[in-house]
């Protein structure tokens, strides 16, 4: 089987498959890919069958990450949660080995550290060359029942009790995606990062992903007295909403401002006809999200991502010291910590 590498951000049959595939996430979409090698220049590429010119009737999106720290690679697709190839064998009988093994070849001519893909459907695939590598939980939320039985679902105490009397606070509500909100929230990420001593993501990213993606990304955000306390951004892309980033003011967690906020994106999402909230990743150890997400009555899944490492390859300066240097920068003043965020993050895709 024949493949070739198109460019998805010029070749408008990318958009087409995304459109009519059922597999197609907001992660799959020009926006996302755009935004990607903006900040970071990232190079997005997807891998297909399909000759010259020919319909597209898979793809695999795929992102080449270059870094003098930690190494070459191929990420299938960096800082989205999921990103499925959009084949099954349905689609085309023998495609899982064939690509796989596509890759490896890949992996091993251009001298790649490895070749990461995002995806559950392949994990159980006889023919998938690849080795399953970290897991995850994905949660996400039905939208199909009514309201008041989603709330219902809810955690009497840790859920419902708090949007209630965060609805006695008179907490100002606002969402859109402009500017001052995009800076509100930022601040916010800021500070919720330095608390759990990692550094923030650089705020091009969110800028781009605005831009590239417009009102598909919404910044939802509460204030208290006029301080902005809490505020969380999401993406939607057809019946699904993404949770994506999250952010908060220790200070004011006693007035309930994000269970607030998700219970205000429940409600929006089902009043503008999605079927789902997709909470996003949680890791295995993070036992405290974890346990967030359970109680607005999510349902959750393990998400394994697969992973081919040539042996013998010598890896990036990463590991170790890429971890002791995150740590290190967590002691920098706010105003230095998104100029840490934009040197970092470009190698950590």
């Amino acid at each position: 089987m024949d493949f070739e590498i198109i460019n998805p951000l010029a070749d408008n049959r990318w958009d087409e498959l995304v459109a009519r595939h059922s597999r197609a996430s907001v992660f799959h979409q020009r926006g996302w890919l755009e935004a990607l090698q903006r900040t970071y220049n990232y190079q997005p590429q997807v891998v297909t069958n399909a000759g010259a010119g020919a319909q597209l009737s898979g793809g695999l999106a795929l992102c080449r990450v270059s870094s003098w720290i930690t190494g070459a690679r191929l990420v299938s697709v960096p800082f989205a949660d999921h990103c499925e190839p959009l084949w099954s064998e349905t689609d085309d009988p023998g495609i899982i080995g064939a690509l796989t093994m596509w890759l490896r070849k890949e992996c091993d001519r251009q001298r790649f550290r490895y070749v990461e893909l995002r995806t559950n459907s392949w994990n159980d695939g006889a023919d998938c060359k690849f080795k399953k590598e970290r897991s995850y939980y994905l949660h996400n939320l039905d939208l199909i029942p009514s309201l008041g039985k989603i709330f219902e679902r809810c955690h009497r105490d840790c859920i419902q009790r708090r949007i209630r009397h965060a609805e006695k606070q008179r907490l100002l509500y606002e969402t859109g995606n402009n500017q001052r909100l995009l800076a509100e929230f930022y601040n916010l990420l800021t500070m919720t990062r330095r608390r759990h001593r990692l550094v923030p993501q650089p705020r091009a990213w969110f800028r781009n992903l605005l831009e590239c993606m417009g009102d598909r990304v919404q910044i939802r955000l509460v204030r208290k007295e006029g301080i902005a306390i809490a505020a969380i951004l999401t993406l939607t892309y057809r019946s699904s909403v993404v949770y994506k980033y999250g952010c908060s003011d220790a200070r004011y967690h006693t007035f309930g401002a994000m269970p607030f906020l998700f219970w205000r994106l429940i409600e929006e999402s089902k009043e503008a006809g999605a079927e789902e909230i997709d909470f996003g990743r949680t890791d295995l150890d993070n036992r405290g999200l974890m346990v967030f997400k359970d109680r607005f009555g999510t349902k959750k899944s393990l998400q394994t991502y697969l992973c081919y490492r040539p042996a013998g390859r010598i890896n990036g300066v990463g590991g170790w010291s890429f971890q002791l240097a995150r740590q290190m920068v967590t002691v920098l003043p706010n105003v230095i910590l998104p100029l840490a965020g934009r040197i970092m993050y470009r190698h950590d895709g």
